[in-house]
């Protein structure tokens, strides 16, 4: 045999070939948990897309001072803000594969997704990940559709919410709390209301539908914001449409107080609220 390894030995080529297509495989993975944390259903399986709206109706800023946040958007209307915090090191905390294996026994509360949320379900994060995290079924009521969002357990989950940055805009004479959650495409909360707050994706995409208080929305309280969507939406004439957009990954919404909200998951979304209280 000549010097210097001129011939491979037999077998080894499929082995070869074998490595490169692993090596391959775990490349491809692992551009897809950066770009999606591997929260996105792919394949057969996958839900039909859901369509962001043809035009936003909230404005973005990327370069806000805290000045100009109190004297247009705190007390007025809602405002998308880009690239004020850094989290790229909770958004990575937050792929599928890490919040399991961190969080994968702990029990998580879930609430219905109707106007209310009156009923509670206590069951294993990786329960609900594995079992409930599906597309919303068009059909189903707000009280029959479960939703994991807020009463986090702070103490559980401090090692997590530790590394999240919070918008540095904040309003006198209130209190910050964190509310976690992760849905499946299809699934939100209908129209209701409370104090101010900002509303994060981490990963997925979240269309919102916004009211000022005076503005009541046409709803019904147990009716998913997907049946809205497809039901109330389409009749409503421009003068009685909402605000909406869709916030993207990275991005964050802030609404006043006592604006009327929902919100539409587009896919599946992790996102975090910071309520002013």
């Amino acid at each position: 045999m000549p010097r210097g390894g001129g011939l491979m030995a037999p077998g080894a080529r499929p082995l070869l070939l074998l490595l490169v297509w692993t090596l391959a495989a775990l490349a491809r993975r692992g551009l897809a948990e950066a770009g999606d944390g591997g929260w996105q259903l792919r394949g057969p399986g996958a839900p039909a897309a859901l369509t962001e709206e043809q035009r936003c109706a909230v404005e973005r800023r990327a370069d806000l001072s805290y000045a100009e946040f109190v004297q247009h958007y705190a007390f007025s209307r809602p405002v998308i803000l880009q690239g004020l915090t850094d989290n790229s090191r909770f958004r990575a905390l937050c792929s599928r594969e890490r919040l399991l294996a961190s969080f994968g026994d702990s029990m998580v509360r879930l609430s219905t997704a109707n106007t209310y949320s009156y009923r509670k379900v206590d069951l294993p994060f990786q329960e609900y990940v594995e079992h409930l995290l599906h597309p919303q079924d068009p059909t189903s009521l707000g009280n029959d559709t479960l939703y994991f969002f807020g009463d986090n357990n702070f103490s559980e989950w401090a090692s997590l919410f530790q590394h999240y940055s919070p918008p540095p805009f904040s309003l006198l004479g209130t209190t910050t709390a964190y509310s976690f959650g992760i849905a499946g495409a299809g699934s939100g909360v209908p129209f209701h209301w409370h104090g101010p707050g900002f509303s994060e994706v981490i990963y997925g995409r979240k269309r919102w539908f916004l009211y000022p208080p005076e503005k009541t929305p046409e709803f019904h309280p147990n009716k998913t914001t997907l049946a809205w969507l497809q039901d109330i939406y389409p009749t409503l004439v421009p003068s009685a449409k909402p605000l909406e957009c869709t916030v993207q990954a990275g991005e964050v919404l802030y609404f006043p107080d006592r604006w009327w909200h929902a919100t539409l998951n587009l896919d599946t979304s992790v996102f975090i609220s910071t309520f002013l209280n």
